[in-house]
């Protein structure tokens, strides 16, 4: 494999709007995150991916760009951005933005000039087509709800396509005029030193563009919006022609947020001249939700999880390099998903950090998780801000739940979970800030915070920062880097996590224990060293079995 700059890196996730409020308006900001960035560094990070912060009406909290050239106004000016990126620079830290490229805001200039005038020059942008017999022009269901196609204002028969909501009308990547404009704004931001970027929902800028109907897929007529995507084709010529022209001329770092992808086309996306750099694992996350809808949701099943886990790694193995992750700002929190519920601790925390941080590929951090923040339980559905909170609240009811169901579901799964501002310290809104903050703290701030875990040294946080400074320590770097990943199988208890990190040099072997009861496990290869333990117990017995305790996550060295 050729070395990259961006190997052994570690990377964060930041979510702007609720990490840090400088100026006390309830909207974290720029200047807050600048703030913070020796935190970051403490904890090991190398990349710090920050969600949009261009300028927005938020419909879908940033999502929506009005101006792929501005900053919002809410998170501060340009040369706050520039002070920002100066800071990481001084600290050796690189930044990457997020890219929205399949759709933008409705109230963006490109769409208010087509929506004038959708026959006009700027209409080439965007996907404009005739209803049918005095309907949408096809069956497509949006992915926060109701159907793809938006009529237009004052125009008679007349649609915009929308993949999302209706103000993120999609935009036309079979128009080279518009993939030109995107090229250049992609480039005007890595001359800027941006060092490069997520890129959202880029699967969808594919389409079937004669948009044919599919068989409908629920009782409102519609068929999903996964269906829509994975009848089309041609993603791979679309997305070499942005590599080529942006990301490849200068080194860039590219994650994609990748679904629907054929599995044959692994090696296109992320081999060594793959369309990216790597992309995120969403393999765990996909059994937590229902086939149709949150009201389906299904139970966290160990070995379903373990597996999904193992089978990614082993299909990217000879490929390239995944990015791992237990929770984003589009997931729940992965402590109260990925455990059991009498694993919800902080050793289960601190186990579950260990099977995803030592995996081979590149481990993101989302804001709050080094702390093992926790899911929010909100007591109605005003307490939701997310579009697709509120569609899933209001689907299971149309199928028949309760209003109490409905809200566990949405408990359990919303986007939102995530979202709720970074905890801090005891103080008011968790030290966030000192106004009204834009989504209501988790009120379990008081007992999970940055500030109380600092000086605990056997808080989740600082077993975190074990974590890291253990994946880069110069002795075991090159194996947890470009080391296999060897799952192991054979003579493993059940709700066990094990699997090996080793090349010609080294074997280090990662053991988890997600069951109740103290397992014991036997090892071909005598341990040499005790690297990482989350728990002060280790017991190797006279069979010379490891006897691992509940919750317990070991790293051997073999």
């Amino acid at each position: 494999m050729e070395k990259k700059w961006w190997h052994g890196k570690i990377a964060c996730q930041v979510y702007p709007k609720s990490y840090y409020d400088s100026n006390r308006d309830g909207i974290g900001d720029l200047q807050g995150i600048i703030s913070k960035l020796d935190y970051l560094k403490a904890l090991g990070i190398d990349i710090v991916w920050l969600s949009p912060v261009y300028r927005s009406p938020f419909v879908d909290q940033g999502y929506d760009i009005s101006d792929y050239y501005e900053i919002a106004p809410e998170f501060g000016t340009m040369e706050d951005f520039d002070t920002l990126l100066a800071e990481m620079k001084k600290r050796g830290m690189y930044l990457v933005m997020d890219l929205v490229v399949n759709h933008c805001s409705s109230e963006h200039k490109w769409f208010q000039e087509a929506i004038r005038n959708p026959e006009g020059p700027y209409g080439k942008y965007f996907y404009f087509r005739k209803g049918k017999d005095g309907h949408a022009p096809s069956n497509y269901r949006s992915y926060f709800g109701g159907s793809m196609w938006e009529p237009v204002p004052g125009r008679e028969d007349l649609y915009y396509y929308h993949a999302f909501a209706k103000e993120q009308p999609d935009l036309n990547w079979y128009c080279p005029e518009l993939r030109n404009k995107i090229y250049e704004m992609i480039n005007w931001w890595l001359e800027k030193g941006v060092a490069g970027f997520r890129i959202d929902a880029i699967i969808n800028i594919q389409k079937d563009t004669t948009f044919p109907d599919y068989p409908a897929d629920g009782p409102d007529g519609l068929c999903s919006a996964d269906t829509v995507v994975s009848r089309a084709s041609g993603i791979g010529e679309m997305l070499e022609e942005l590599k080529v022209h942006t990301f490849q001329k200068y080194d860039a770092f590219t994650v994609g947020e990748v679904f629907n992808m054929k599995e044959e086309e692994l090696q296109e996306f992320i081999g060594e001249q793959g369309h990216f750099s790597t992309m995120f694992d969403f393999s765990q996350h996909l059994l937590t939700a229902g086939e149709h809808g949150w009201y389906e949701q299904r139970p966290f099943c160990f070995e379903a999880w373990r597996d999904a886990l193992f089978t990614a790694q082993e299909k990217a193995a000879s490929v390239g390099f995944l990015s791992n992750i237990i929770e984003n700002h589009d997931e729940p929190r992965g402590a109260s998903t990925f455990l059991p519920d009498y694993a919800q601790n902080d050793d289960g925390v601190k186990m579950l950090a260990t099977a995803s941080l030592l995996l081979r590929g590149v481990p993101f951090i989302y804001q709050g998780q080094e702390i093992g923040m926790r899911n929010f339980k909100a007591r109605s559905i005003e307490e939701f801000d997310d579009l697709n909170t509120k569609d899933q609240y209001e689907l299971a009811l149309r199928m028949g739940c309760t209003e109490q169901e409905a809200l566990v579901c949405c408990n359990r799964m919303s986007r939102d979970n995530a979202r709720r501002p970074m905890q801090w310290n005891t103080e008011d809104n968790a030290g966030f800030t000192t106004g009204t903050p834009w989504l209501k703290v988790n009120p379990d701030y008081t007992k999970i915070n940055v500030q109380g875990q600092e000086s605990d040294p056997d808080s989740v946080l600082n077993y975190y920062r074990k974590l890291t400074a253990l994946r880069k320590d110069p002795r075991y770097v090159q194996t947890f880097t470009y080391g296999r990943f060897v799952p192991v199988r054979e003579r493993i208890p059940e709700q066990v996590l094990a699997y090996l990190r080793e090349d010609e040099q080294q074997k280090i072997l990662v053991l988890g224990n997600w069951s109740e009861q103290t397992v014991k496990v036997s090892l071909e290869n005598a341990v040499k060293e005790v690297l990482l333990n989350n728990q002060k117990a280790f017991r190797i017995n006279e069979k010379g079995q490891v006897e691992l305790q509940s919750c317990q996550a070991l790293v051997l060295l073999l």
